[in-house]
């Protein structure tokens, strides 16, 4: 389907399955964390998923062509990066199957009932402080208008039990987050660190289980960068079927 580009619009190349995505140069534009999480998730057909930060829709994008779902409700409070996930979600032909919602993620109860939600996933915003960022950047790094708790007070929320959350956060947080994600009824089950080839880890990866039991396994960690710092184009596939 042809889509009108606004000015700094650009389509590229997903390289799956035929899929593209549009960005705003100077918007806030996808990193490898998306396509890592999106690799990472585990859907059923039947499943309704809630993302809470979808940008420009790139890992409900992704989703589609991985695994088969019900639904995805993608939220998305800033109006400039709504609008271009809604592009991208028509541009790839998935009206039917993922709906852009924008509104703040903590409104959830206006367009979903809580509890009913099978998986909800998230790369939110990791830079905690309280800096006056107003610019789509900033607004998407910045924990400013999501907390980490309120996150994952939002996804367990949302979810059913024995629903997975799904989420991505700096290595250097990963203690933090393991403590929200416990505080809220949602027990690790799955976890991972990323390393970029220098022997740093960068990225934590982990999946977690509304009302779950105690235990989690911890995954070899995934190097994404070579000692050059260049991203490793093949990933390794130990998490990803």
């Amino acid at each position: 389907m042809e889509i009108k580009l606004d000015k700094d619009e650009r389509i590229e190349d997903l390289q799956c399955q035929g899929l593209k995505i549009i960005q705003n140069k100077n918007l806030y534009t996808f990193t490898s964390d998306s396509v890592i999480l999106a690799n990472f998730i585990n859907l059923k057909k039947e499943d309704v998923c809630v993302e809470i930060g979808t940008g420009c829709g790139v890992i409900a994008v992704l989703l589609s062509a991985k695994v088969e779902f019900k639904k995805i409700y993608a939220f998305e409070l800033q109006p400039d990066m709504s609008k271009i996930a809604g592009k991208n979600i028509i541009l790839n032909d998935l009206q039917e199957k993922i709906e852009v919602i924008n509104d703040d993620i903590k409104n959830f109860k206006q367009h979903i009932s809580p509890g009913h939600v099978s998986v909800v996933f998230s790369n939110p915003p990791y830079i905690h402080g309280n800096e006056n960022f107003n610019d789509s950047k900033s607004l998407a790094r910045h924990d400013k208008t999501l907390s980490l708790n309120d996150l994952c007070k939002c996804a367990s929320s949302i979810l059913k039990f024995c629903g997975k959350f799904y989420m991505t956060f700096p290595a250097n947080r990963s203690a933090e987050a393991i403590h929200c994600l416990i505080e809220n009824n949602l027990e690790p089950k799955r976890m991972f660190f990323t390393e970029n080839g220098k022997k740093e880890s960068i990225l934590f990866v982990v999946e977690a289980v509304k009302g779950g039991r105690h235990g989690v396994k911890v995954l070899p960690t995934l190097e994404t960068n070579d000692l050059k710092g260049e991203y490793l184009k093949i990933l390794h596939t130990k998490y990803f079927g």
